[in-house]
């Protein structure tokens, strides 16, 4: 696992409390990875330990649009034909 360093500085501005600072700092970097098509939506959700769902609605919170290929259309639309 890779892991980023972040100055002590910052880290005291920064506005979360700290036993939320992990979670908080994952969900801002997997929302804003996402929003710029560097990483799918699989990844981001995975890196900001939310399930699909949980960051589909996160996203709309934010006000970022999602990126749906034709491929999660037709997903979408066999699995709402099937009935389940």
């Amino acid at each position: 696992m890779k892991s980023i360093s972040i100055p002590e500085d910052v880290l005291i501005s920064i506005k979360i409390p700290e036993k939320d600072m992990e979670q908080e700092l994952k969900r801002e970097l997997a929302t804003a990875l996402y929003q710029r098509g560097v990483i799918s939506l699989g990844k981001a959700r995975k890196l900001a330990g939310m399930s699909k769902w949980e960051f589909i609605e996160e996203l709309g919170k934010r006000k970022i649009e999602r990126h749906y290929t034709e491929r999660e259309l037709e997903e979408d639309l066999a699995f709402a034909k099937s009935g389940k």
